[in-house]
């Protein structure tokens, strides 16, 4: 278990190192994040989620750009298929940096024979598809020729678009080797955001407080306030609290992925909310950078399902309609 913890640290000051500076997808595929949990025989690091959720909690701290979550999340759809040549060349394509596979998880599409046809919105990342992965009732639909129409939201680190098939053809059809895939791949997905606003709500912290320690007003640091103290302690306790919630939910099932999401991002808003306010009139200038972590929060919130809906599907299990027992695991 140390040993354990000693390579998640090292992946952890890695990551750091890397997204310091400018970062483009050539410095993500050199630093092998692509390939984490690609297994061993396709090139990859055969790693798990919990060092992928590492790199995506660095991710959220930098507020950093570019599609390697969108990647992570379609590298765990090719992982709940069946084996066979072309899932097998996609997962090592994707783990080299040279494919990059978007997954639509929701949408309309239905397939035809060998042509799809149907659309989906603001689906994350899609402008940067190379290939696009659409779980239908056939298994993971596999499709190259889609049409892409960039969608501009609040949070400038992002992109989404819609995308359209019309009689698209078809590459290939994986079956799934798993049941639930798509319940697995919603988990997956919302505790990748919770890993996100986990980061970026360290991050606002970390420079409140620092910030509160060489700001003065009246003479005096305004961390020496002790309204200002109370601020900072109200935010260092969502902040445990969600590093907890997302402990759990990394290696946990639906269960924990609902319970981080719905807290870990709300909590979010007002860990950043409350950097802003602290940081005074400065906060709110384009200069100082907190307005983008709290865009990326407020979106963060909403994607892949709001705090309410996830706290409704908690609520399921006291009335009988969702099993105690979750029918998967995340790792």
């Amino acid at each position: 278990m140390t040993d354990f913890a000693e390579f998640h640290d090292e992946l952890r000051a890695t990551a750091r190192d890397v997204l310091a500076g400018e970062v483009g997808w050539a410095q993500v595929t050199r630093a092998g994040w692509p390939g984490l949990e690609v297994p061993e025989k396709f090139d990859g690091a055969g790693a798990g989620f919990a060092e992928v959720a590492v790199v995506l909690r660095e991710l959220g701290r930098a507020a950093a750009r570019g599609p390697y979550p969108a990647v992570a999340l379609s590298v765990a759809a090719l992982n709940l298929v069946e084996p066979e040549p072309v899932r097998d060349e996609l997962l090592r394509e994707t783990g080299a940096g040279r494919v990059i596979p978007i997954l639509v998880l929701d949408g309309d599409f239905r397939v035809e024979g060998a042509r799809l046809s149907g659309s989906a919105e603001f689906v994350l990342d899609a402008p940067s598809a190379g290939c696009f992965l659409l779980p239908a009732p056939e298994g993971l639909v596999v499709a190259d020729a889609l049409s892409v129409t960039e969608q501009p939201v609040v949070d400038g680190t992002r992109s989404f678009g819609r995308v359209v098939a019309d009689e698209a053809a078809v590459s290939s059809v994986l079956r799934f080797a798993v049941p639930e895939p798509l319940q697995l791949l919603r988990d997956r997905a919302a505790v990748a955001v919770a890993c996100d606003s986990l980061g970026l709500s360290e991050a606002m912290l970390e420079a409140t407080v620092a910030y509160a320690g060489i700001r003065e007003q009246f003479g005096r640091k305004i961390g020496s306030f002790q309204a200002v103290k109370h601020a900072c302690a109200d935010m260092y306790v969502q902040l445990r609290v969600a590093g907890k919630l997302v402990e759990a939910a990394v290696g946990g099932g639906s269960v924990e992925a609902a319970m981080a999401k719905s807290y870990v991002c709300a909590a979010a808003v007002d860990i950043v909310g409350k950097a802003m306010q602290l940081h005074g009139g400065i906060g709110y200038t384009w200069e100082s950078g907190v307005h983008a972590f709290l865009k990326r929060a407020t979106l963060n919130r909403s994607l892949f399902g709001s705090p309410a809906m996830h706290r409704r599907r908690l609520s399921e299990r006291y009335r009988g309609v969702w099993p105690p027992a979750p029918a998967g695991r995340l790792s």
